[in-house]
């Protein structure tokens, strides 16, 4: 091979292509190892992990269960005659509790579901 040779292959834009990437790859390799220092710095700072016996424990009374019960709708404040209700004439909660805690059950010869399209109490 003569120089001249080297000297097209060197100019041509295969090699060029090739070295851009072979740089970008660098710059690449060079931002995730950075990153990656930046992390354990990082992490390095923060508080240490709690021990065992600063974990949360269960009450000495058990663990805390649902409560259960019977709600109602609570109704809708009539507005003044003339005047807008406004939002901050509403309570807080759409419901409360109901006088009845019995809780309903299903009674045979009834529909099954609401909605079943059976023929409901007879």
């Amino acid at each position: 091979m003569s120089t001249a040779t080297f000297v097209v292959a060197a100019t041509s834009s295969e090699v060029l292509n090739v070295i851009a990437a072979f740089v970008g790859g660098l710059i690449i390799a060079g931002a995730l190892i950075w990153a990656v220092q930046f992390g354990m710095r990082v992490r390095d700072r923060e508080l240490p992990r709690p021990n065992p016996d600063e974990q949360p424990h269960l009450p000495a009374g058990g663990p805390v269960w649902e409560t259960r019960e019977m709600r109602e709708p609570d109704e809708v404040p009539q507005a003044p005659d003339g005047q807008r209700l406004m939002p901050y004439d509403l309570h807080h909660s759409g419901s409360r509790t109901g006088r009845d805690q019995q809780r309903r059950r299903w009674l045979p010869g009834s529909s099954g579901s609401f909605g079943s399209g059976g023929l409901g109490h007879s």
